[in-house]
């Protein structure tokens, strides 16, 4: 339809310039003596267009060569970065598809070729360092480095990710130090050089901002966390003012927790401190029963041990099967004196499960009494467990529980 109308409209203006240059008589004189020359004037008219059309398309032509060098050398670059993107993309191509050498060789080139050559140096210093080739991983950060422009969380990530790989925490922390602000996963990285570096206060603080950040849920950084904070009370076991100050610090939501409780008592029991270290014991095992955790209630002498007991046969009660609960009663009952009721529950805890723990209580118990032979099988069968159990760590048989 377009197409139509244009038709339509040069053909009527065709008509009316024609009619315009029949009804038109006028002409134009020069006069040159000589000389003297008559035009008419459309003749005028129409050398005066081609004139015009002539000269411009003379002007064009000339402006075309003055720029015709320019072009060229646009064309080529333009050229030459597409080959260079294309490069660039290859090496991400192949960076992910795992064939690291050939990474490292497109990205190489991108790099010479100036694409993106903060982004084709991190590439490339990735590749080699899967190809443990780290001279050249580190001259190519180093050129990542000199061509970042004022954006460089690419290249430090990279390089703290790659630096931890290698377990150089420290370093990479340094690095991780220079980001003014960082992102989910620099927190990440920083979470994992503070675990390698051992630093269990930093890490406990870290897995709750990166759970505020939905990077963890709740119980994944409870798990971090309470991870961390059992470790860092396993450090302060030399020092009764650093382990009382580490505890008070714990959250009371986590001291219940089995692995932060179990550290907490056993670093008291460590320093003699047996009473806080059973109402450790205590509370966590009112909010959640554990084996492990029972068996620590009574390895710390002293305190109102009737008062132990009455509370471990309370446990009883609910836990009647458990053979740490019916060991840790053992020891009580033989720290108080109970001979009796002492060999019933080491006996009853042998009965459900052989552990050298068990029948080492025995066979002191034994002695105690002046039971000889009694606590010579006791002694025995401790010896029996101990060569299984090392029959099983080097044959791989079943392990048996101390």
């Amino acid at each position: 339809m377009k197409t139509l109308v244009w038709i339509v409209g040069i053909s009527v203006l065709a008509v009316a310039l024609t009619l315009a240059a029949k009804s038109n008589n006028g002409y134009l004189l020069l006069v040159l003596p000589p000389y003297r020359v008559e035009f008419s004037l459309n003749l005028l008219i129409v050398l005066l267009v081609a004139g015009f059309m002539a000269g411009y398309a003379a002007v064009r032509l000339i402006l075309v060569t003055l720029r015709l060098p320019r072009e060229v050398r646009e064309r080529r670059s333009a050229r030459r970065r597409e080959a260079a993107r294309a490069t660039l993309i290859e090496a991400l191509h192949e960076y992910f598809a795992g064939r690291y050498t050939r990474a490292e060789k497109a990205a190489a080139a991108a790099l010479d070729a100036g694409e993106h050559p903060d982004i084709a140096a991190v590439l490339a210093g990735r590749a080699a360092h899967e190809l443990r080739a780290y001279q050249r991983r580190d001259a190519y950060l180093a050129r990542a480095a000199s061509a970042t422009t004022g954006d460089e969380v690419v290249r430090i990530v990279t390089e703290a990710d790659l630096l931890l790989d290698q377990r150089r925490y420290q370093e990479a922390l340094s690095l991780l130090k220079q980001l003014r602000r960082k992102h989910t996963a620099a927190l990440r990285l920083e979470l994992k050089a503070q675990q390698q570096a051992r630093n269990w206060q930093q890490v406990a603080a870290l897995s709750e901002e990166l759970r505020k950040r939905n990077v963890f849920d709740a119980t994944q950084a409870a798990q971090v966390r309470r991870y961390a904070l059992a470790e860092n009370l396993k450090r302060q076991t030399l020092d009764s003012s650093a382990l009382e100050a580490a505890w008070d610090k714990v959250p009371a939501s986590d001291r219940t927790d089995r692995r932060v409780a179990t550290a907490g008592a056993q670093g008291f029991i460590a320093l003699g401190n047996c009473d806080r270290a059973h109402r450790i014991v205590e509370e966590a095992l009112e909010a959640g029963w554990d084996s492990e955790l029972v068996a620590l209630y009574g390895l710390c002498e002293g305190g109102d041990i009737a008062k132990r007991i009455e509370r471990a046969e309370s446990w009883l009660t609910r836990h009647p099967g458990d053979a740490a609960l019916l060991l840790t009663l053992g020891r009580l009952c033989a720290e108080r004196g109970l001979w009796g009721k002492a060999q019933s529950y080491l006996e009853a805890s042998l009965a459900i499960e052989q552990t050298f723990s068990a029948h080492l209580a025995l066979a002191r118990l034994q002695e105690r009494l002046g039971n000889a032979d009694a606590a010579q099988r006791s002694y025995h069968e401790c010896l029996e467990l101990v060569l299984e159990q090392l029959k099983a760590a080097t044959g791989g048989r079943r392990r048996t529980p101390l």
